[in-house]
């Protein structure tokens, strides 16, 4: 089963390039920790099933912290055979995510 996200800037209208991002199991160890690339993605490759925690760096993509800093998305993996993408589409002030493609 593979892990994706993809950070879209929804006021420059672009990929969020740059973005600091952790991913932690539902128990808070950290499995991985890694920066969005140029085209605002990243893939974790193969991770099991189980509740993880994606925490994604905004404060620092966009240089304040006046509302929003770090915003974590827990989800579960339920099926180890699919594909699981985390899209996040994010301003300084209000965020959406949901389960892609």
């Amino acid at each position: 089963m593979s892990l994706s996200t993809h950070v879209l800037d929804t006021v420059a209208g672009s990929p969020a390039a740059g973005v600091a991002l952790e991913l932690r199991r539902g128990d808070g160890e950290v499995v991985a920790v890694a920066a969005t690339d140029d085209d605002g993605r990243h893939s974790f490759g193969d991770v099991e099933a189980g509740e993880y925690e994606l925490v994604f760096a905004i404060g620092d993509h966009f240089g304040s912290r006046e509302f929003l800093d770090r915003i974590p998305v827990r989800f579960r993996i339920a099926d180890g055979a699919s594909k699981y993408h985390v899209p996040l589409l994010v301003s300084p002030w209000a965020y959406s995510t949901y389960r892609g493609s």
